[in-house]
């Protein structure tokens, strides 16, 4: 009797600042304005690496793909969120739930394994340099970056689906901006050990392996470093490497943050907490998105002449 009571659901209702409405406006008009320079940021950077030839290296190429990366994620996401910021809508379909779920787990992941590209691209430049035009041939980098593309596609599908396919049979509300996955799981009216395990298991794939080869790419380009006798050239190396570090910490942080607590604070966790997570998980997912052009443009020298460049020329074509 009980199964065939219960009302299974059909669609979701994202809380968001629901329970803070005077935060709305103000919140609405900071996303709004880091979403434009993020779309303004990202994109003037992928025309840049594609009409400046003196960018048509492997660093540049994830760089860009690291780019339209943060253009797909934040536009996955944010114009949904600002329209719940000025109006009463909240709800969202099963299956917008699922395609939202499916490009934030996918964006994610896949920025972990090109961040981890980057460290081993960093490494052979640095650390084996007269080898590095064999090693990073434009089918290799190619490659690597198609690899973490497909990774991350393939795991959110897993992600997703096993999500989709747990029964939701009461409280549909998410206290949450996004169909975050751990945000959704604890609606479902079955045992979600499973999903945990795999979730776990995705974490250690996508968090803990590429952790593990920035980790040591840097060690060796650190020690490599220390030996040079040039001080330009030590000065060069730490210049290259700077920005992207500054970019791990801030995503990785981020990401350990969200994803990696013990799942106990999620099942068991309070509203007010839940709240809060939910709007610092969201704040983050803007925030790194814009500071990765800023961070670039403002440590590396060719970026800079390559946005100088383009600026120049589309001003001649005016």
């Amino acid at each position: 009797m009980d199964k065939i009571n219960q009302t299974f659901v059909r669609e979701f209702i994202l809380l968001g600042l629901s329970g803070y409405p005077k935060l709305k406006i103000i919140f609405f008009a900071l996303i709004l304005i880091m979403y434009v320079v993020i779309l303004i940021g990202n994109g003037v950077l992928i025309i840049a690496s594609i009409l400046d030839s003196r960018l048509h290296m492997p660093m540049y190429f994830f760089l860009g793909n690291l780019f339209f990366l943060d253009i797909c994620y934040t536009t996955s996401s944010i114009p949904s969120t600002l329209v719940s910021l000025i109006s009463k809508k909240r709800n969202i379909s099963f299956s917008g739930c699922a395609v939202q779920m499916f490009f934030g787990f996918a964006m994610g992941s896949t920025e972990c394994f090109l961040l981890g590209m980057m460290a081993f691209d960093h490494y052979v430049a640095i650390c084996n340099p007269l080898r590095y035009p064999i090693i990073m041939t434009k089918v290799v980098y190619v490659l690597m970056a198609s690899v973490s593309w497909l990774s991350g596609g393939i795991s959110s599908i897993v992600q997703t689906s096993l999500a989709m396919q747990l029964p939701f049979c009461g409280n549909n509300i998410i206290n949450h901006f996004l169909c975050e996955i751990l945000a959704v799981l604890i609606l479902a009216c079955a045992d979600i050990s499973v999903n945990i395990v795999i979730l776990a298991v995705s974490n250690i794939a996508f968090l803990v392996l590429p952790l593990l080869v920035v980790f040591f790419s840097y060690m060796f380009i650190l020690y490599t470093t220390l030996r040079m006798n040039s001080a330009t050239g030590r000065h060069k190396a730490f210049s290259t490497c700077s920005a992207h570090l500054t970019v791990v910490i801030i995503f990785y942080g981020t990401i350990f943050f969200m994803y990696a607590k013990p799942k106990s604070q999620d099942l068991l966790g309070k509203d007010n907490l839940q709240a809060t997570e939910g709007l610092v998980s969201m704040f983050y997912g803007v925030v790194t998105p814009m500071l990765n052009p800023i961070i670039y443009s403002l440590r590396n020298k060719d970026v800079k002449a390559a946005i100088k460049y383009s600026l120049s020329r589309k001003a001649i074509n005016q």
